[in-house]
């Protein structure tokens, strides 16, 4: 299977960003990704790109679930989709109780039953078979809750949107790569060791089987972020992306719900996470990155000088051919990575 490559556009703004998407859609790119957490919406961001690009897909890595009622998703979607001829990727996550429940001031509830839920209404209002109606456990369409006047009326959505459009969801722990292959088209961790399918695959493979699809990557992408940053000084590249790691790993999430953290224990780092976490919580956030191993930034990233970034872009690309990988989204990157692995991949 061919590997396309992705890009994700955070850290780069204004006419930076846009030369940035341009020269990726020149080089033959698939698609580029703007995300969300507490700050920046992804939407603003993609209709703009949107307009001043032509065929690259623009994708949603993700819009939050608590953000957004799923019939406002839907709309937003097929609008976006319209707009630019068919070039929209929906991509959905829950995120985590610090984000749902300090940002968005809801509930966390059960993030994956809530994200299966919302999947189905969106599915629902781009099929456009019947008006919307929906009986679950976070969500009811009519609202029949608390505070109803039984004046709720089934609505079909007066637009129409392409019933086929790709939606992925943002997952990295077991349940919620199982969730994907169930509900979803394409999962996006954020990071991945491309030697170690059992960490992803094997789990996405789960929630196919779970819900009697076929189980073919060819049909299902598995789209990672991988960090890349070119230069001649190893340390100096692998820098940025330690202290990305750390912020993750150690403080995205509270002790003892932190997703990323308990993935790197699966990665085989049980003893690092744990020192991450405690520098990072700790507020030695400098350390904390310090604590980060150079092997795991070489498994997951693409650092160092040209020759080296072109050597391990082997086992990505093996990846590829075995359908482990779909799309490898590139991030913190600049033009000359772009370039770097676009002669690497699409040559």
């Amino acid at each position: 299977m061919t590997l396309r490559l992705g890009l994700t556009t955070g850290g780069a703004d204004g006419p930076a960003l846009i030369a940035l998407v341009q020269e990726a859609e020149r080089l033959g790119f698939d698609s580029t990704w703007c995300g969300e957490s507490y700050g920046v919406d992804a939407v603003t961001r993609l209709a703009w790109l949107g307009g001043q690009t032509s065929r690259i897909k623009l994708g949603a890595s993700i819009l939050q679930v608590p953000a957004r009622t799923p019939a406002l998703t839907a709309m937003t979607a097929m609008t976006l989709d319209a707009l630019t001829g068919g070039r929209f990727i929906l991509g959905l996550g829950p995120s985590g109780p610090q984000v749902v429940k300090g940002w968005y001031g809801v509930p966390y509830g059960k993030p994956l039953t809530r994200l299966r839920e919302y999947v189905a209404i969106v599915r629902a209002v781009l099929a456009r078979e019947a008006p919307l109606t929906f009986e679950g456990e976070h969500y009811q369409i009519p609202y029949k809750g608390p505070g109803a006047t039984g004046l709720g009326k089934p609505l079909k959505c007066i637009q129409h949107g392409r019933r086929d459009m790709k939606i992925y969801t943002a997952a990295i722990s077991p349940a919620g790569l199982a969730c994907a292959g169930e509900v979803g088209n394409g999962v996006l961790p954020l990071f991945m060791d491309p030697e170690r399918d059992d960490l992803i695959e094997l789990h996405v493979k789960k929630g196919m089987q779970r819900a009697g699809r076929p189980v073919d990557f060819r049909q299902f992408d598995i789209a990672p972020f991988v960090p890349v940053h070119v230069g001649d000084d190893l340390a100096t590249c692998r820098q940025p992306v330690k202290e990305w790691l750390a912020l993750y790993v150690g403080g995205m999430g509270a002790r003892g719900k932190n997703f990323y953290n308990d993935y790197v224990v699966r990665m085989g780092y049980a003893v690092e996470a744990a020192k991450i976490q405690d520098l990072f919580l700790g507020g030695k956030k400098a350390e904390a990155a310090a604590a980060v191993p150079d092997k795991l930034v070489d498994t997951v990233a693409l650092v160092g000088p040209p020759a080296r970034i072109r050597e391990r872009l082997q086992a990505w690309k093996a990846a590829g051919e075995r359908g482990s990988v779909g799309t490898l989204i590139l991030m913190k990157t600049n033009s000359a990575g772009l370039r770097l692995v676009a002669e690497g991949v699409l040559a």
